[in-house]
Parts: structure tokens; sequence; C-alpha cells
């Protein structure tokens, strides 16, 4: 059974719980090199099931939804209450060709674009951090909200670069 957004929502929550998420950002790039240190590219692009992302496609994806994120928050800078739109991931994945993208690169590209989102939060006003939109599947979602989720959306893949690259015990 496929979780609702609000499940989805509350799953990212949960792993964000007495935690500033600004920090847990600020931290998830060099996670994530450290992981990746020393792991050769062919295990990186290793998918570990048929239809379950490679390293280097959830590095990919990491690094598309801190674009996302960083427009989204921006919209609703620009123009409070407004739609924030969703996407498909898979589709992403597929016509982005994430398949062949250099994990270096977007890992390079998610680290850049990370600094810079969070160079504009630290700009913020509270009464900013608290404007929101209306996301097209989960309802409204303020700047706080969507800087907490993608604290949780770091962890949940972190969390699972870490079971890919995980030694299998024999």
């Amino acid at each position: 059974m496929q979780e609702t957004a609000q499940e989805y929502r509350q799953r990212l929550f949960s792993y964000t719980e007495e935690k500033d998420p600004i920090q847990l950002q600020a931290g998830a790039a060099k996670k994530i090199e450290h992981l990746l240190k020393g792991v050769p590219a062919t295990k990186l692009r290793k998918r570990p099931a048929p239809g379950k992302w490679s390293v280097a496609e959830i590095v990919a994806h990491l690094a598309d939804t801190e674009i996302v994120a960083g427009y989204r928050i921006r919209m609703i800078l620009g123009a409070p209450g407004g739609p924030i739109p969703a996407f498909n991931q898979d589709d992403w994945a597929a016509a982005l060709h994430y398949e062949k993208r250099d994990v270096r690169k977007s890992l390079d590209q998610f680290r850049s674009v990370r600094e810079a989102n969070l160079a504009q939060l630290k700009l913020l006003s509270p009464e900013q951090r608290k404007l929101s939109g209306i996301h097209s599947e989960r309802g409204e979602e303020s700047v706080e909200t969507i800087v907490r989720m993608s604290a949780g959306h770091d962890i949940n893949h972190i969390r699972q670069i870490e079971r890919i690259l995980k030694p299998k015990n024999l």
C-alpha cells in the first residue's frame, strides 16, 4: 500500500524531531560525500534491486529536489498563498537521465544549490518563514514546513545510501 501525501510528510518530520532542520541540511552534503569516498563508480551506479534507484540516481534526485525546494520557497515569498506544484520523481529520473549522471557532479550541484538556499533562508524574518503556499498534493505548506521536510528528505535518502553501500554479511 502506497503512503499518502500526509503520511509522507509525517514520516519526514519524524526524522527531524528535536533537531534543527537548518543544521541538518547544512551537514547533508558532507555526510553524502563521506559515504561516497572511495566507492567505485560502478558500485555507485549499481541498482540494489530492479526498480530501485542506485546511489548515483539518489544523489541526482537530491540535487534536483534541492532546486525544487528553493523554487518553492521563492514562489511562496514572492506570492504568498499561491500554488506549489508537485512533480513525479520517477518521471524526472527517467527524463533527466539520472542513470547517466556523474554522481560527483550531482553531489557538487546539490552542495552548491543547498548552500545558496541556506544563505537565502538566513535572510528571512520569522514572519517570512511562516508564509505558505498550497501544494497540489499536500495542501498548505509554509517555508518552515519545506525546510523541515527537506531535512527529513535528506535523512531518508542518506539512510537509503547507507543501506545500499553497507557491506553484505556472509
